[in-house]
C-alpha cells in the first residue's frame, strides 16, 4: 500500500499536540540516555554509587564484627565480682565460661535458618538484638540460675549471628569478599580487646562499680549496631543470584566441602582455646607463673596484626593454600616453642602463635563465599561451625586427659601440635580438590 506524505505528517503533528507531555518525556528520556553513553559519564556515575555502597557495608560489618565477641569478653574483668556477690563454687565458674562456645555448636544452625527465612539483613537484626537482650537481662538475674539461662540467650545469639556474616560479606560485597572478612574479623578482634581494656578503667566507675549495670553498659552499642543495621544495610544486592532468599537452611551432611571445611575450623579453633586454656596452667606448673599474663596477653593481641596486614593483602591471599601450609608449619613451632622456651621466649612464642592462628581464622572464613553458591553460604558456614567448635571442645578434652593420664603437663600441647599438623594436610587436600590453589 503506497504511503500517503499529507497523511503520515499530519498524524504526527496531530500526535505532537495531543499528548505534548508524552514527547516532552520521550525527549527527555533520549537526553539522558545520549548522556549516560557519554565517554565516563555513567562510568562514573555507577562508580560513585558503588564506592558509597562498599563503604557502608564494610562500616556496617565491622560493627557487627563487634557484636561477636564484646558481650561475651566483658565478662572475665568482673567475673571475680560476681562469683563473690553469687557465692558461686569454681565449677559453677566453670559452667558459665563454657556456655557461649557450647552454644556456638549447638546452636549455629538456627543463623542459617533465619537466612533462609527473615534473609540477609533481617537475620542479622535479629541476632544482634538477641545478643542485645540476653547481655542486658543478664544485669538483672536474682541468682546463677537466671544468670545462666540470660547468658544462653545472648550466646545464642552470637551463635546465630556467626554464619550469617559470611553470608552478609557474600551478598553486600560479592567481588570483595576477603576484604569484607577482614573486616568484620577485625571488628571481633578489636572488640575482644576492648572489653577486657576499658571494663575495669572506664565502665566499671561509670556506673559505681555495679557488674550488673557494667553488662547492661556493654548490651547498648550492641543494639545500636543493630539499629544501623536495620536503616543502613543495603536491602538491593549487587548480583541478581545474590538476592535469591535460600530455599534450604539446614546443612548438607553428604558434601565433602562441609566436613572438609569443618576440620580446617576444628584445627584452628583448637589451638586457640586449648593454648587460652592450658597455657596458664602449664606455665604454673613449671613454675614460671610470672609469665601467665604477658603470654596470654601476647596469644590473643597476636591476632590483631595479621587482622590488618589482612585488611591489605585479604584479596591477593584469596583461596591460595601456602597461607594455610605456612599457618600450619609455624603453629606447630609454636607450640613447641612455648614448651622447650625459657623466660621472655615463652611470650614471643605465644604471640607467634596468635598472629598464624588468627591468619588462619580469617582466610578461612572467607572460603564459603567462595566456594559455595550464594544461597549455600549460611548454612554450610553453620554447618562448618557446628563441626568445628563440637570438635575444638573434644580436642580439648583430649589435651587436659594427655596431662592427667601421663602425669607430664607438656604432653597436654601434643593434641594442638596434631592439630597444626593437620591444618596443614586438610589444606593440601582441599587442594589437590582444586578448592584452594
Amino acid at each position: 500500500m503506497r504511503r500517503v506524505p499529507g497523511v503520515c505528517s499530519m498524524t504526527r503533528r496531530h500526535r505532537a499536540i495531543v499528548h505534548p507531555t508524552r514527547h516532552r518525556i520521550a525527549a527527555c528520556r533520549i537526553r539522558t540516555i545520549r548522556a549516560m553513553n557519554a565517554p565516563g559519564a555513567g562510568a562514573n556515575a555507577i562508580a560513585r554509587h558503588s564506592r558509597a555502597d562498599v563503604w557502608r557495608a564494610l562500616i556496617l560489618l565491622w560493627l557487627a564484627g563487634n557484636g561477636l565477641r564484646l558481650t561475651i569478653l566483658a565478662v572475665p574483668p568482673v567475673i571475680a565480682t560476681i562469683r563473690d556477690d553469687l557465692h558461686l563454687h569454681a565449677t559453677e565458674v566453670g559452667l558459665l565460661s563454657s556456655v557461649p562456645p557450647a552454644l556456638f555448636a549447638i546452636a549455629s544452625l538456627a543463623g542459617s535458618l533465619f537466612v533462609a527465612r527473615l534473609g540477609v539483613r533481617s537475620a542479622m537484626v535479629a541476632g544482634l538484638a538477641l545478643v542485645a537482650v540476653g547481655s542486658a537481662l543478664r544485669g538483672a538475674s536474682a541468682g546463677y540460675s537466671m544468670l545462666l539461662l540470660t547468658t544462653v540467650v545472648m550466646s545464642a545469639g552470637v551463635a546465630i549471628l556467626q554464619p550469617i556474616m559470611p553470608a552478609s560479606v557474600r551478598q553486600w560485597l560479592p567481588h570483595r569478599i576477603g576484604l569484607g572478612t577482614a573486616v568484620y574479623t577485625n571488628g571481633l578482634l578489636i572488640s575482644e580487646v576492648l572489653a577486657v581494656l576499658l571494663t575495669t578503667p572506664f565502665v566499671l566507675p561509670l556506673v559505681g562499680g555495679s557488674w550488673r549495670l557494667t553488662l547492661v553498659a556493654w548490651s547498648v552499642p550492641i543494639a545500636a549496631i543493630a539499629i544501623a543495621v536495620l536503616l543502613f544495610a543495603p536491602r538491593a544486592d549487587v548480583t541478581p543470584d545474590a538476592g535469591e532468599r535460600p530455599r534450604k537452611w539446614l546443612p548438607d551432611w553428604r558434601a565433602g566441602l562441609v566436613w572438609r571445611l569443618g576440620s580446617m575450623f576444628c584445627c584452628i579453633n583448637a589451638i586457640y582455646f586449648s593454648a587460652n586454656a592450658f597455657l596458664p596452667i602449664f606455665l604454673a606448673s613449671e613454675g614460671r607463673s610470672e609469665w601467665i599474663a604477658s603470654s596470654l596477653l601476647a596469644l590473643n593481641l597476636g591476632q590483631l596484626p595479621a587482622s590488618f596486614l589482612l585488611l591489605a593483602v585479604a584479596n591477593r591471599l584469596e583461596r591460595r593454600v601456602w597461607p594455610y601450609l605456612a599457618s600450619g608449619i609455624l603453629s606447630l613451632a609454636c607450640v613447641a616453642g612455648v614448651v622447650l622456651a625459657q623466660g621472655e621466649g615463652v611470650v614471643l612464642w605465644a604471640g607467634f602463635l596468635g598472629f598464624s592462628d588468627g591468619a588462619a581464622l580469617i582466610l578461612g572464613l572467607t572460603l564459603p563465599g567462595y566456594l559455595c553458591k550464594p544461597e549455600d553460604v549460611a548454612r554450610t558456614t553453620a554447618g562448618t561451625f557446628t563441626l568445628s567448635y563440637a570438635g575444638a571442645v573434644g580436642i580439648a578434652l583430649l589435651s587436659g586427659a594427655a596431662w592427667d593420664l601421663s602425669g607430664f603437663p607438656a604432653l597436654t600441647f601434643v593434641p594442638i601440635g596434631v592439630c597444626a599438623v593437620a591444618l596443614a594436610f586438610v589444606t593440601v587436600v582441599m587442594w589437590r580438590r582444586k578448592e584452594l590453589r
